[in-house]
């Protein structure tokens, strides 16, 4: 069977989106490629994004592949799948201006928790719900109701939901082979900064170390796709390392959605010690302490995000972080952090629970030791967060995009939103048949 794996130009206008609006490395469509090409498939994989190709070109390139498959993601990069833009504007859009006769795959976070409205709003004939990297592989000779996560339309067009969530085997993802990826084009360096001390840096690149998180926050959009924590090969993701370094590549970003829980974290931070790169990622500050903090700084690490999300116990509590350490230690590991790497960040968001006056007075307090905390960021109930069923009472169902976005937009059009969103977001409704 022939494949095409085609990451569209990803644009956010008038969109609540507040993810990095660069290009990054399709990793999930990466990652689905090696596992098809190992089945023995026909692969095209076109990063639209990364090369800023419109349909036209995109179209031109497909030229006379006549794939049986057509697979785009609802979402730029795993590294977003959490925080998604909440239209299907873009994905839509290229469906219809690719027109391709193949049959259309959609993967992401969308089609994970509302699959039908997924499917409605796009005109995709198939959704896979969950972690696609192997169940992709699956469509070609395997029936749909026996694929975990695959929901689909029959010969009489009618909505068919099939049963559970696609979820990977980590220790099955092969080095990813960029040999034939424009690496050189990728740029962006994510959470990079002027002025903290990485400018000289050439080429970035995001990898992913592990999968999952053994916590379960409420606010956090994971549970129905990369759930449960799992650690890739490691000598595939060193293999994959190196490639990338051969590649001109010297900072890489760990797409991992909390880096530094595992096993195998030491080693790798050993081994990335000895390698001229360095790296970020996101974490938990309460996963560190001085001696492993000294060990980032050895590993090059010169971008730390942590999220605090509250500055008192009882609004960490509120969000179920189970967190064991005190705001206090907090600050002092978040400062000595800040000693050994460039840039350390400390995110919040907006909680009842916190003084404004009180999280200023913390601001302030970090900011003078050169750690930046982050303005209290609005939360919104994503569909398939606790949160959103917290918020609602209720499961996510057809209207659950639009419920949780008029509900953001109700609930902050006064308060002001985050300062990397758009300030003035149209209604999804809007959003999505904007052209």
């Amino acid at each position: 069977m022939r494949y095409a794996l085609v990451n569209p130009q990803w644009t956010f206008g008038g969109s609540t989106y507040f993810g990095c609006p660069d290009p990054h490395f399709p990793l999930e469509l990466l990652s689905a490629r090696e596992m098809l090409r190992s089945s023995g498939h026909e692969v095209l994989l076109i990063d639209a994004f990364m090369e800023d190709l419109d349909p036209d070109e995109v179209r031109h390139r497909l030229g006379g592949f006549d794939e049986d498959f057509l697979v785009l993601p609802t979402a730029p990069s795993y590294l977003f799948w959490r925080c998604p833009q909440p239209e299907l504007r873009v994905p839509r859009q290229w469906i219809a201006a690719l027109g391709r006769s193949s049959t259309k795959v959609l993967i992401g976070p969308h089609g994970s928790v509302t699959p039908h409205a997924t499917l409605a709003k796009t005109g995709a004939d198939i959704v896979m719900r969950g972690e696609p990297d192997q169940t992709l592989a699956q469509l070609a000779d395997t029936p749909f109701e026996m694929i975990d996560g695959c929901c689909w339309r029959d010969d009489r067009g009618a909505f068919r939901l099939g049963h559970g969530l696609g979820v990977v085997d980590m220790k099955a993802i092969p080095r990813i082979d960029y040999s034939d990826y424009p690496v050189e084009r990728h740029r962006h360096r994510h959470h990079v900064f002027l002025g903290n001390g990485a400018d000289h840096l050439k080429l970035g690149a995001e990898v992913e170390f592990a999968r999952g998180c053994p916590y379960s926050c409420s606010f956090c959009n994971k549970t129905l796709f990369r759930n449960k924590f799992r650690e890739r090969t490691f000598s595939a993701v060193l293999a994959e390392i190196d490639q990338l370094i051969s590649r001109g590549v010297d900072y890489i970003y760990f797409i991992d959605e909390i880096f530094g829980v595992g096993k195998n974290v030491r080693a790798l931070l050993e081994q990335l010690a000895k390698r001229p790169v360095s790296i970020g990622f996101q974490t938990r500050i309460d996963l560190w302490n001085e001696d492993t903090l000294e060990m980032l700084q050895r590993a090059h690490c010169v971008s730390f995000e942590c999220g605090i999300e509250s500055i008192t116990e009882e609004g960490r509590e509120e969000m179920n972080k189970n967190c064991r350490l005190s705001t206090d230690r907090i600050a002092e590991l978040l400062m000595y952090a800040r000693q050994c790497i460039p840039w350390v960040q400390a995110n919040l968001i907006k909680t009842a629970k916190d003084d404004p006056a009180l999280v200023a007075a913390w601001q302030k307090r970090l900011k003078a030791h050169g750690v930046w905390v982050s303005e209290p960021v609005p939360m919104f109930p994503f569909p398939g967060s606790p949160e959103y069923v917290q918020t609602f009472g209720m499961a996510p169902d057809d209207q659950a995009w639009e419920r949780a976005h008029s509900f953001y937009l109700n609930l902050f059009a006064a308060k002001g939103y985050s300062d990397i969103q758009d300030q003035n977001p149209l209604s999804l409704a809007e959003l999505e048949c904007a052209s």
